[in-house]
């Protein structure tokens, strides 16, 4: 299921989302970007990254609107770190503003995380595990059973604070109410469709998809009279968005592991590598996606862009509540007996086709990396070097037009092969109308070096009131006939480069044609004379001749009269 990607015909090809992406679950096939889910681990921090704001997230407002008119008791799990995402007086205004959309009962997603702090303690003292790995962070899983499918042992087996917030929520308001998770993260959308919990939650919405709502029904939120949570957690459960917070739950052991807080995709994969090749151990890690922990989520609202106070408010908020306040409508005890928060997570690693030496090499060789000092690995691409890239593009993830230096070399080479060898005067003018550049050809036809007329005026060679006009007047000139002092005959077109702020001067060489047109007009000229002397002597001898046919028929006439008299008379005297 495509739940976040990329808008089409938006990319423009600048590959920063590439750069982001550490696992390079990116493909771009004809310029345009798409992420491949069997890649991702969803983090959305390419989509972060796109200048463009070309980014694709399946928005589950609509079901969530239908489920509010269908009746159903609608449920509202709302992560902690809403604390930094909105902008009110009291936590409590949020609260009245989601009964305004219409939900029924809203609780703190920070119960979950109190209770998966319980079960992870619990499992620590029971199992004693090598290495210890937090699990609330989906993307963090999905990098492990993906990437590091040899850690999977040491990932603690349970769900994350929201499936168990849910599992919670649906026991107490019962099997058939709807269940909305509200959160700063774009991984949980891929969370609720997973299999083994598909159900537990009903629709994900992110901040930033609740601030537009609100948006769009005119509620501001400093305004509202504050309501309460139908079920508060305590500090130890709100405290997990913040870098080391799931940490602080963790209990000290007689025999302690090293809690080590690591947040950032590619700090995440550093404290991975190490512990796979046993660099580290006894190491209990809370691994975190993104930079800053969830108050850095992909999800925030597009205003809140602070993190340092977004971190103060949410630490304020944390303070408010240090002991649980829990009241479910059913026994608390009884409703977390009859649920499984337990998970399992295993190896989802990629096979991914290998390329051969030599088909490195040539694909290297594809794009103008003959040497390795021509593998300049300057990571422009999105690829760390030329040689991954080369992979990538084996692997179908990417393009060979996707080297920028490739794409230069490849554009100034044509460029400076049509500059150098066109039969077109061509001429770059600044706005001052003095020379930029001066191709071989004008320099032919003017008779002075390039390097002569650099940086002077053009009117020194050339009368530049054309010029001047296309600069004022922005209009290009195309096609006008000019003549130069040597009576050479040129074709003129001037455009002005407004983004280059120059002028572009290309000029044609007529003067052949030219002269091939005037010879010709002569060969016209001449061949009409010559056509009128002949009809004028054909018209003579045609005079002539019937000036003589008059006289012969004229006595031809007188015989023949003379012949019929005669046969006349005979035929009488008989």
């Amino acid at each position: 299921m495509n739940l976040i990607n990329f808008s089409k015909a938006n990319c423009r090809n600048c590959y920063k989302c590439l750069r982001r992406c550490p696992v390079k679950a990116i493909q771009f096939k004809n310029e345009q970007a798409g992420i491949i889910e069997d890649r991702c681990i969803a983090c959305g921090q390419c989509l972060i990254a796109c200048p463009q704001n070309a980014r694709y997230i399946k928005s589950d407002i609509d079901i969530t609107k239908s489920a509010i008119k269908s009746n159903k008791k609608v449920c509202a799990s709302i992560a902690p770190s809403f604390a930094g995402a909105f902008e009110m007086e009291n936590s409590g205004q949020l609260v009245t503003a989601l009964h305004m959309l219409g939900f029924d009962f809203v609780e703190e997603t920070a119960i979950g995380a109190q209770k998966i702090t319980s079960e992870y303690n619990e499992y620590i003292i029971r199992k004693r595990p090598e290495n210890i790995i937090t699990t609330c962070c989906p993307s963090a899983n999905y990098l492990i059973e993906k990437y590091y499918p040899s850690l999977v042992k040491y990932m603690l087996p349970f769900v994350s604070p929201m499936l168990a917030h849910g599992k919670m929520m649906r026991y107490s308001y019962g099997m058939d109410s709807f269940i909305v998770f509200i959160g700063p993260c774009t991984a949980k959308k891929n969370e609720i469709i997973e299999f083994e919990h598909e159900g537990t939650i009903d629709a994900v919405l992110t901040f930033e998809e609740l601030s537009e709502w609100l948006d769009n029904e005119k509620i501001d939120l400093k305004t509202l009279k504050p309501s309460d949570f139908e079920a508060k957690s305590n500090a130890e459960g709100r405290i997990y968005p913040i870098r080391g917070g799931v940490l602080q739950g963790i209990i000290d052991l007689k025999t302690p592991y090293a809690k080590i807080s690591v947040d950032g995709i590619e700090n995440c994969m550093e404290a991975f590598d190490e512990l796979q090749s046993k660099k580290l151990s006894r190491v209990c890690i809370e691994a975190n996606a993104c930079t800053g922990g969830c108050i850095k989520g992909p999800g925030m609202p597009k205003s809140a862009k602070n993190f340092y106070f977004q971190t103060l408010k949410v630490k304020k908020y944390t303070s408010e509540n240090k002991k649980s306040l829990n009241e479910y409508k059913h026994d608390k005890d009884h409703i977390e007996s009859s649920i499984s928060f337990s998970k399992l997570f295993s190896d989802m690693s990629i096979q991914r086709k290998k390329a051969s030496e030599e088909e490195i090499s040539n694909i290297l060789k594809t794009m103008g990396k003959f040497e390795p000092e021509d593998e300049l690995n300057c990571g422009v691409c999105g690829y760390n070097t030329c040689r991954e890239k080369a992979e990538a593009i084996y692997e179908g993830m990417a393009e060979v037009t996707m080297c920028l230096h490739y794409m230069r070399t490849r554009a100034e080479s044509l460029t400076n092969t049509i500059f150098e060898n066109s039969p077109n005067i061509i001429i770059i003018l600044n706005t001052d109308m003095t020379v930029k550049e001066f191709s071989p050809a004008a320099e032919a036809a003017f008779k002075i070096n390039a390097k002569d007329i650099a940086g002077k005026p053009i009117s020194s060679i050339i009368d530049d009131e054309s010029f001047l006009s296309v600069k004022e007047t922005g209009k290009d000139i195309i096609g006008k006939k000019i003549e130069l002092k040597n009576e050479s005959m040129f074709l003129l077109n001037v455009l002005y480069l407004k983004k280059q702020n120059a002028v572009l001067v290309i000029m044609n060489d007529i003067t052949l044609d030219e002269k091939h047109k005037q010879e010709l007009k002569k060969v016209k000229e001449n061949t009409l004379d010559a056509a009128q002397a002949v009809i004028d002597k054909q018209m003579r001898v045609a005079q002539e001749i019937a000036s003589l046919l008059g006289e012969t028929t004229a006595e031809t006439k007188v015989i023949l009269t003379k012949l019929k008299k005669i046969a006349e008379k005979e035929g009488r005297d008989v």
